[in-house]
């Protein structure tokens, strides 16, 4: 079963998308790369853009589950200098003027656990988070955090993958709220391309044992793959794309080049687009008989 949490700003978010039948889009940055500047644009244009919900990356110095674009941003916001203040510094400064997109933290358990559980918890909710994603916390040793993650009102996201069996899955869902994250290809971020019916099938095996929404993610690089997702996931996450953008935006002293997020705001644009009209387009070509 999910963790008992009140209603948030994620669960409203999903409930009034699934009014409109359609899914969220989630997009994938991490914070102050290439620089603080930048990162500040992006996060203020990202809603408008188009994201429904923003997953915000807390830099690592060893991010074993992302592929080289992730930890290149990573090391790039290492780089100029970040903490988890500085991430939720940012986030409280967008909460100023935007409150209803939900801001998930995306992390590995090591900086958490230095900072302190009960401390990060509660200065997350603080600053206005709605829940984190923790990478490498399996669920038999979640509760350690999730218990402080509850008394605040954040939800823990977990990863489900193509090897997460009928066993595993269980376990999961008993320390899993807010959504369910689908890693849709085996490996690491950015490196292989999602298969949309090997997918599908999956997310459907999976809506059998939970009512929690049921993200996609990893794979998805265009806005054409992330329409074909959002046709039966409730969000489409997309990360490496965007942060391809930002690579190939700066210069080889990784400063970036004029224009860079307008460029990144734009995709999410195209993105938000093809997300949006997903369903709709299935619906048009059901009725005249046209295959998708």
């Amino acid at each position: 079963m999910s963790a008992p949490l009140r209603e948030s700003r994620l669960t409203r978010r999903f409930e009034k998308l699934k009014e409109k039948d359609r899914a969220a889009l989630v997009t994938f940055i991490t914070a102050n790369d290439p620089d603080p500047a930048v990162f500040r644009q992006l996060l203020e244009g990202l809603p408008t853009a188009g994201a429904d919900i923003i997953e915000l990356g807390m830099p690592f110095s060893d991010p074993m589950a992302d592929g080289p674009s992730v930890q290149l941003s990573s090391q790039r916001a290492i780089k100029v200098g970040v903490t988890i203040d500085d991430v939720l510094g940012a986030v409280a400064d967008m909460r100023e003027w935007e409150m209803d997109t939900p801001v998930i933290l995306m992390g590995y358990y090591n900086p958490i656990y230095c900072y302190g559980l009960a401390e990060f918890a509660e200065a997350a909710a603080n600053a206005g988070v709605d829940g984190v994603i923790i990478v490498d916390l399996p669920p038999e040793e979640a509760e350690e955090l999730n218990q402080h993650l509850r008394t605040n009102n954040l939800h823990m996201i977990f990863l489900a993958a193509p090897t997460t069996d009928g066993v595993r899955f269980p376990r999961v869902l008993e320390q899993a709220s807010g959504f369910v994250y689908y890693v849709a290809v085996k490996g690491v971020t950015g490196t292989k391309s999602a298969n949309i019916s090997e997918v599908s099938a999956r997310v459907a095996a999976m809506r059998t044992q939970t009512d929690l929404p049921l993200g996609v993610g990893f794979g998805i690089r265009t806005a054409s793959q992330a329409a074909e997702m959002a046709q039966f996931a409730d969000a489409v996450v997309v990360g490496s794309a965007i942060v391809d953008i930002i690579t190939d935006g700066i210069d080889s002293e990784w400063r970036a080049k004029p224009g860079l997020a307008t460029r990144v705001l734009d995709f999410v644009k195209d993105l938000a687009n093809g997300v949006q009209a997903a369903r709709l387009d299935s619906a048009e070509n059901a009725s005249t008989g046209v295959d998708a």
